[in-house]
């Protein structure tokens, strides 16, 4: 078995858990009161990452790993873990609000507003230049800006609605 098999082996586990955390995190927030805040952009970008990693496995399982781009890849993966710890059973893939609750303020939340987003924009870009595939990092990088530039607009708007009425 090659490395970068084992490295999309290992990344495609990791987002099968995150999925099931998502979705347990979802029901019980939902059992809380919460309320999904435009769901209608979700199943694109359940389909972008998707597409993103079943297009790695195709074009990068045989390929060298770079292992340069590996440890930025690994640090970005430290940076994802203390995202999800600091936000807790917040953390969610779909954008899910509970209203009264306030916002985040502890680990990477007091430096950036957004910082799972921004691990997501480092994920999307170098996982595939650990493969050598700087092409495909552009490509996807820019469909992830367009879906995130919808998806930050509606969740800060929900954000908003939701400290204003705490």
């Amino acid at each position: 078995m090659t490395l970068s098999i084992v490295i999309l082996a290992l990344v495609t586990l990791q987002r099968l858990g995150e999925l099931v955390l998502a979705r347990r995190n979802t029901r019980r927030l939902l059992a809380r009161g919460a309320v999904e805040v435009a769901p209608e952009h979700y199943p694109v970008l359940v389909g972008l990452h998707f597409a993103w990693l079943a297009g790695l496995w195709w074009w990068g399982w045989d390929r060298p790993a770079d292992l340069r781009w590996l440890a930025v890849y690994l640090v970005l993966q430290a940076l994802r873990v203390w995202t999800l710890v600091s936000l807790g059973e917040r953390w969610t893939t779909r954008i899910i609000v509970l209203p009264g609750a306030p916002l985040v303020r502890r680990g990477p939340y007091r430096i950036l507003p957004h910082p799972n987003y921004a691990v997501v924009v480092g994920e999307i870009a170098v996982l595939p230049l650990v493969f050598d595939l700087p092409v495909y990092a552009a490509v996807f990088s820019a469909l992830n800006a367009s879906i995130l530039w919808v998806r930050i607009r509606a969740e800060g708007r929900a954000l908003k609605r939701a400290s204003a009425a705490a």
